[in-house]
């Protein structure tokens, strides 16, 4: 499809005026307003002490992952899914009864308390092994369930049309706190137990909160948009299985469903075949969570490139449904470099090319999906795709790539296997974007209606009586 074809390609640019509202260097990076600076700027630096916040954690988690035996690995990824079924009924219960404004900054506090928890029972030294499986369980909740109520809350203040110029540039803002926050713990992994980086995580955690609150007053401001302040700051209400539903009735969530699904399932494949190579190629704890970190950090430099110079244009220039579909092809190619030579070298290549992508143009991409959605929807069914869904396949690959070592395939025959799911997913990808594409020209197509509607009604009122 050429740029001609995208209703989100062909846009001038900011609603009132291009040449007006663009800021100098922004303009020629991500290609945001004057106008929409504040908002951006915000949702940058949230983002940033988010994945600053995780990304000190998650070579940890991958050590005690390791620690707890890979033997045991299809466990705690079950463990985790029997944890969301827990969590998703409990977010559905909350964002039915709060306020937005209440809502985000609860579900951080909480996850701040946790923090505090585990450094406690880290710190005691009671039942290690438990403790380590139980942190591997609990921070595959904490960053899905974070992440997704950002890219919610993202979704519920810009449009469609600022999603796909400003999507890459606050996702980038997340990329800058992935490359600080594995640096970090690399630095410090030999010097510090593990457990005392979790102190570390929770305070820049807690910076989240004043830029929700900014965030929160911005749009009350009226700078956001023309959508009703009121509609987004009251509770959502409903039930708790309306999400379920939603999504049931769906075609289009159906769709996002089965994309992250199988990219779930793809992720995990690798992750079990990482941690075998990583496994038998380090011996000592501290050497493998630092090539843990020195991974992320190659990663997360690489992706906050993409994000600043290419996301945007990206999806501009070749439109949504084929940046979805860039990345699965890309996997695809990894998986067959994999099966030919299954080595620590053709392994690190692979996950950065694949997470780099990821984080630059699928993550940006699947969260642009869910502008077209009502509110609801963005909140409660999303939550649902982003966790439940998302752990769900987790637990299910474990078991399939449990069962097929067990019938005796090796990491070659597995990752062989794993390049015509792929190639399946960039299908899916590609079907969803111009699904997404369809959708925004109907709302415009709407708009446009209702706008003729208020002027023939104005024209109407200001007539004289004959």
């Amino acid at each position: 499809m050429s740029r001609a074809d995208d209703p989100d390609a062909n846009s001038s640019g900011p609603k009132n005026g291009e040449s007006e509202r663009r800021v100098g260097w922004l303009s020629r990076i991500a290609l945001i307003g004057r106008d929409e600076w504040p908002a951006a700027a915000l949702s940058f630096v949230y983002f940033f002490f988010l994945l600053f916040s995780y990304y000190i954690l998650r070579p940890v988690r991958d050590e005690m992952g390791v620690r707890g035996g890979i033997d045991n690995m299809h466990w705690l990824f079950t463990a985790t899914f029997i944890a969301m079924l827990f969590m998703v009924p409990l977010f559905a219960s909350l964002a039915a009864r709060l306020r937005r404004s209440t809502l985000m900054p609860s579900v951080y506090g909480i996850f701040i308390a946790c923090i505090g928890g585990f450094w406690f029972w880290l710190e005691s030294g009671i039942a290690m092994d438990w403790a380590a499986r139980a942190f591997f369980v609990w921070l595959s909740v904490f960053n899905l369930f974070v992440i997704s109520v950002f890219w919610s809350f993202m979704a519920d203040i810009f449009d469609s049309e600022q999603a796909t110029r400003l999507f890459g540039f606050i996702a980038a803002g997340g990329s800058m706190g992935a490359i600080l926050g594995p640096g970090l713990t690399g630095f410090l992994a030999q010097t510090l137990p593990p457990r005392d980086l979790l102190l570390i995580a929770g305070g820049a955690l807690l910076c989240t909160l004043p830029c929700i609150w900014a965030l929160q007053y911005w749009q009350t401001q009226g700078a956001a948009s023309s959508r009703s302040v009121a509609q987004n700051t009251q509770a959502l209400g409903g039930t708790l299985l309306e999400g379920f539903r939603a999504i049931a009735s769906s075609r289009y969530l159906m769709g996002i469903c089965v994309f992250i699904w199988l990219y779930t399932t793809l992720s995990t494949f690798l992750y079990f075949a990482q941690a075998d190579i990583v496994e038998s190629t380090f011996s000592d704890s501290g050497d493998r969570t630092s090539v843990f970190a020195a991974l992320d950090f190659a990663t997360n430099t690489l992706t906050v490139l993409l994000q600043l110079f290419l996301t945007a244009r990206l999806v501009q220039k070749l439109g949504l449904q084929r940046a979805l579909a860039a990345v699965p092809l890309l996997v695809a190619g990894g998986f067959a470099c994999l099966a030919l030579a299954p080595v620590i070298t053709v392994l690190f290549g692979f996950q950065l090319v694949r997470r780099a992508g990821n984080y630059a143009i699928t993550k940006p991409g699947r969260e642009m999906l869910f502008t077209v959605l009502p509110r609801m929807e963005k909140y409660k069914a999303k939550n649902i795709i982003d966790t439940l869904v998302y752990r769900g396949g987790d637990a299910i690959a474990g078991w399939m790539f449990a069962g097929l070592t067990a019938l005796g395939l090796s990491l070659m025959s597995i990752a062989w296997l794993s390049v015509p799911v792929a190639l399946i997913w960039a299908l899916i990808g590609y079907g969803l974007g111009k699904e997404r594409i369809k959708r925004v020209r109907q709302a415009d197509s709407a708009l446009s209606g209702k706008k003729q509607e208020d002027i023939r009604y104005e024209h109407s009122e200001s007539t004289p009586a004959p």
